[in-house]
C-alpha cells in the first residue's frame, strides 16, 4: 500500500477526531531539514504525504464540518520532543525540496501562537517528534491532535486497523496499571538478568488508542499503547521507589544504566557507547529520568517492525528516558541545562530493535497483595 484512497483518508480523519460542531480548522504541521540535519528520502516522502493529505482533505472538509484546512512548515528543532519554534511558515507548492533556508527566505511567517489559537485539530507528521510540545500546547490553546514522528509509508496498513478493538485491549492494561503500585520488569541481555522495580504510586496510566475525541488530547498515530510515568519523587518526604538496572542495546554494545530513585545515575558498562551515555548523564542529569513505561500491543494485531520508532514502539514494551511533563510527570525542558539536549527517547524491547535483549517478565503488584504477570518472554499474557 503506497497511499490511502481519499475515502480511506476521510474515514481515518473521522475515526481519529470524531469532529464536533465546534471544530472549524484542521492544521497540518511538518518540519524541514537544514544544514545541521540534512534531508533524506523518507523525510522527503513524509513532507509530500503531508502536502497530499492537505490537498485531498480540502475536498471533503465539509463532510467533516470544517471550514478550513491549513498546512505550515517549520525548521526542525534538532531533537525529539523539543519545543516548537515561535514561528511557523506558509509555503506555496510541493515541499519536496523545501529547506529551512528557503522557508525563512521565501515563506510567509506566522507566529506559533496565532496558528495554535486558530486551530481545532492538528496533525503533525514530522521528522523529530512534536508529541511533547503539542501535548502542552493543546492544554494552553484547547485543540486536539495526533503526532506522527518518523512516519513512513510502510506504516499505512496500521492506519486501517480496527481501533475500537485496539482501544479495548489497551484499556484492559490501563485498568491494571491504575490499580497497581509496582511494576517489576526483568530484562535478559546475553544471559544476564537485569531488574528495574518501577514505582507506580501517585500515577495513572494514559491510553493511546488512535482516537483523540476528548478535550485537549494529543497522541501518536499509528497508536496502540498504554503508558505510565513512574512516580518521580516530587512529594516532599516521599522519594521514588524506582530502582534497579536497565540494559539498552546500541549496535553490538549493551549499555547498562543504574537507576536510583527513578534516575539513571551511573553507567555500569564500558565501551564507546557507554562512554557517550556516561557523558550525557553527567552533562544532563534530566536525561536519566525514567520518563515512561510503555505497553504497546500492535504486535498482537499482526503489525511488524518497519524500522521507525513511531510504529515499532507500539509493538511491545518500551522504557523512555528524559522529558516527562507532557505525560503527567515533572521533568520539563527547564529541567535540562541546554535547550538543545531536551529529549524524550524510547528504548523499545522488540527483536528488530534490540535483538540481544528480551523482556523476560513484567509483573504487577497490587496494594492488596496480589501479583500478576502481564508479559512473559516478550508476549503479553493479558
Amino acid at each position: 500500500m503506497k497511499e490511502l484512497s481519499t475515502e480511506d483518508l476521510k474515514q481515518l480523519f473521522l475515526t481519529v477526531f470524531q469532529p464536533r460542531e465546534s471544530d472549524r480548522v484542521l492544521t497540518i504541521i511538518a518540519d524541514v531539514p537544514d544544514d545541521a540535519v540534512p534531508d533524506h528520502p523518507k523525510w522527503r516522502e513524509r513532507r509530500e504525504m503531508a502536502y497530499d493529505w492537505w490537498m485531498r482533505a480540502i475536498a471533503f472538509k465539509h463532510d467533516m464540518g470544517l471550514e478550513r484546512l491549513e498546512i505550515y512548515y517549520y525548521p526542525n528543532v534538532g531533537s525529539n520532543n523539543n519545543d516548537l519554534p515561535d514561528t511557523l511558515y506558509h509555503w506555496g507548492g510541493n515541499p519536496r525540496d523545501l529547506t529551512a533556508d528557503i522557508l525563512r527566505a521565501e515563506g510567509m511567517a506566522v507566529p506559533l501562537a496565532d496558528v495554535m489559537t486558530e486551530t481545532d485539530l492538528i496533525i503533525a507528521p514530522t521528522e523529530f517528534s512534536a508529541t511533547a510540545p503539542c501535548k502542552m500546547l493543546a492544554k494552553q490553546y484547547d485543540f486536539r491532535g495526533t503526532t506522527m514522528p518518523g512516519f513512513i509509508l510502510e506504516m499505512l496498513p496500521a492506519l486501517s486497523l480496527d481501533y475500537g478493538k485496539v482501544h479495548e485491549r489497551i484499556m484492559s492494561i490501563k485498568e491494571r496499571l491504575d490499580a497497581a503500585e509496582r511494576e517489576l520488569i526483568t530484562l535478559t541481555a546475553r544471559g544476564a538478568d537485569y531488574i528495574i522495580d518501577c514505582d507506580l504510586r501517585h500515577r495513572t496510566a494514559t491510553p493511546s488508542s488512535g482516537m483523540f475525541h476528548a478535550d485537549k488530547v494529543v497522541g501518536n498515530l499509528p497508536s496502540g499503547e498504554t503508558y505510565i510515568v513512574p512516580y518521580e519523587g516530587e512529594i516532599e518526604g516521599d522519594a521514588s521507589r524506582t530502582n534497579g538496572e536497565v540494559p539498552v542495546q546500541f549496535g553490538d554494545e549493551i549499555v547498562v544504566y543504574k537507576v536510583v530513585e527513578n534516575r539513571a545515575v551511573e553507567i555500569l558498562t564500558d565501551g564507546e557507547q557507554s562512554a557517550r551515555e556516561r557523558a550525557m548523564l553527567e552533562a544532563e542529569p534530566a536525561y536519566g529520568n525514567i520518563a515512561e513505561i510503555g505497553h504497546g500491543i500492535l504486535g498482537d494485531f499482526g503489525c511488524t517492525a518497519v524500522g521507525s520508532l513511531l510504529m515499532d514502539e507500539k509493538l511491545g514494551l518500551h522504557i523512555a528516558f528524559g522529558r516527562s511533563e507532557h505525560f503527567g510527570g515533572i521533568v520539563s525542558p527547564k529541567s535540562f541545562n541546554n535547550p538543545k539536549n531536551v529529549v524524550h527517547i524510547d528504548r523499545v524491547y522488540v527483536d528488530s530493535l534490540q535483538p540481544d535483549i528480551l523482556a523476560k517478565e513484567v509483573k504487577l503488584f497490587y496494594p492488596d497483595g496480589r501479583e500478576e504477570v502481564i508479559m512473559r518472554d516478550g508476549a503479553w499474557t493479558v
